[in-house]
């Protein structure tokens, strides 16, 4: 039997969410963090948030977004090193009246059963597509990787940022 790659496992670990968290930021650059049940299509994010909450208006007009998936802690082998994927994304709304906002909204019907049913006609709500621009997969202590928003080319991450390791009176160089 092969190993598996980390773009697989990435991957596989991304099939078992259903929420993310969101780290938006406003106009005046006071951070928020949230959560949303999400719909994963096509190398794609979409959440639907209602008017009401802060990262909304955020998303609206700052079109900033980070996202978090992360291992649930009762899971989890070791709480310091829960496993988690840190996606930076593009932000963009769906227009209520477009093909791609009915067929998402279907998706979303289908993944979320009938509590989907009071909220999807809710006029506050705005469908925002989550495009990924880059990833950080973390499965351990020593094991991130760096791929693209797609789940491709994973590059191990080495200790180059603040608290990195120093070798031989320097850090490791960055690549």
């Amino acid at each position: 039997m092969s190993e598996t790659t980390p773009e697989e496992r990435a991957r596989t670990f991304l099939a078992t969410r259903k929420t993310l968290e969101m780290a938006t930021v406003d106009t005046g650059g006071r951070p928020t963090a949230s959560q949303a049940p999400y719909i994963y299509s096509g190398g794609t994010f979409y959440v639907y948030t209602s008017g009401l909450s802060r990262h909304t208006d955020d998303l609206l007009k700052t079109k900033k977004v980070s996202i978090l998936l992360v291992e649930d802690e009762v899971s989890a082998q070791n709480i310091f090193a829960r496993k988690r994927i840190t996606f930076s994304c593009r932000v963009a709304t769906v227009r209520r009246d477009s093909a791609a906002w009915r067929e998402v909204i279907g998706l979303f019907r289908n993944a979320f059963g009938p509590v989907f049913d009071v909220i999807e006609p809710l006029r506050d709500f705005t469908l925002f597509r989550l495009t990924p621009k880059e990833a950080i997969y973390v499965e351990g202590f020593g094991r991130a990787y760096r791929m693209t928003g797609n789940l491709k080319g994973a590059v191990h991450v080495k200790g180059t940022g603040p608290g990195a390791k120093v070798y031989k009176g320097k850090r490791e160089p960055e690549k």
